[in-house]
């Protein structure tokens, strides 16, 4: 992997948590928030992810946003084309997923602006990969999670690799025609260590280095679904003309019925909550779970629909 790609574009809770940190907070305070991109993207495209953190700083005035960046990122402008030469958005298709989820916890471990608890939003990846950190770094305490177009129980086809480098997108799917499961391409793809082939469950289950992890398809982890239950909310986005996430219904934690690859099941059809495996089920009931969908295709949504169902999450 080289040190850095080159894109050009065109410039036209569980009860404890309010007694452990809600009194940290005032009523007038605002939380902060923490996002996180998807593939194709980076923490500071100033037509993407930069133009969404000063949205949410212009509608939530005095918020902290923290957009995360795996690697570096350096801009500069050239005549009538913004280059960016980022290492952060090459990590989203070639890093190792549980290398950077730790890199996240560490990083806003060591965050004071967060210490007292923080919102979280993932865009597309960002979604699974911000509920990985809910999992598995209580401290400091997540308290909403907002996942918009998150593919929680993988993806079985890459319809439209997004991003820019269609360089970057074929070599993704030879790697996965060579076999998804094997272990040099689990550990270098970041699409393979979310790829859930529905005809190879068991080669998933066993071979699957991140989502087989998260979603309990092992063994519980009974401190994943404690950590999960500390959320306030967990607000999944489904974006119902998506033509890049396959199937859709990952976005809402749905997937394709084992063995077959055309009829889908729901969240509570799944195994995954009809055994709580990891809390959804007591979630839902307990109204944490929020469904919100979007007439478009894959992270298209309007100012106003953002400030009238997302940012009200963030208040």
């Amino acid at each position: 992997m080289s040190a850095s790609c080159i894109l050009h574009l065109f410039f036209g809770a569980s009860p404890l948590l309010p007694l452990l940190f809600g009194s940290a907070w005032g009523s007038n305070t605002i939380i902060p928030l923490v996002m996180w991109h998807g593939m194709g993207d980076s923490c500071c495209n100033p037509i993407s992810m930069g133009s969404i953190k000063k949205m949410v700083e212009e509608e939530v005035p005095g918020i902290y946003v923290r957009s995360l960046m795996i690697g570096e990122t350096i801009l500069e402008h050239k005549a009538r084309f913004l280059v960016f030469y980022c290492q952060d958005m090459e990590n989203g298709f070639f890093m190792d997923v549980n290398k950077q989820v730790a890199f996240v916890c560490n990083q806003l471990s060591q965050d004071s602006k967060l210490k007292w608890g923080y919102n979280a939003m993932g865009f597309s990846q960002g979604g699974q990969f911000l509920r990985a950190v809910a999992q598995r770094c209580p401290f400091p305490p997540m308290i909403n999670l907002i996942t918009v177009g998150g593919q929680h129980q993988g993806v079985y086809g890459l319809p439209r690799c997004p991003g820019e480098s269609s360089q970057a997108c074929d070599w993704i799917r030879k790697m996965l025609n060579y076999g998804a499961y094997k272990n040099i391409v689990q550990k270098h793809i970041v699409l393979a260590q979310y790829w859930h082939d529905p005809f190879n469950e068991e080669l998933y289950r066993t071979h699957s280095l991140f989502l087989a992890d998260i979603n309990q398809e092992r063994a519980v982890n009974e401190s994943y679904k404690k950590n999960l239950k500390f959320l306030k909310n967990f607000v999944m986005v489904k974006f119902l003309r998506d033509s890049i996430v396959d199937p859709v219904d990952s976005e809402w934690f749905g997937f394709l019925k084992p063995g077959q690859a055309k009829e889908t099941e729901t969240l509570q059809e799944s195994t995954l909550y009809k055994e709580d495996r990891l809390g959804l089920a007591e979630m839902d009931k307990a109204g944490k779970l929020v469904f919100l969908a979007v007439d478009g295709d894959h992270l298209q949504f309007s100012r106003e629909w953002f400030n009238a169902r997302l940012v009200p999450f963030l208040r």
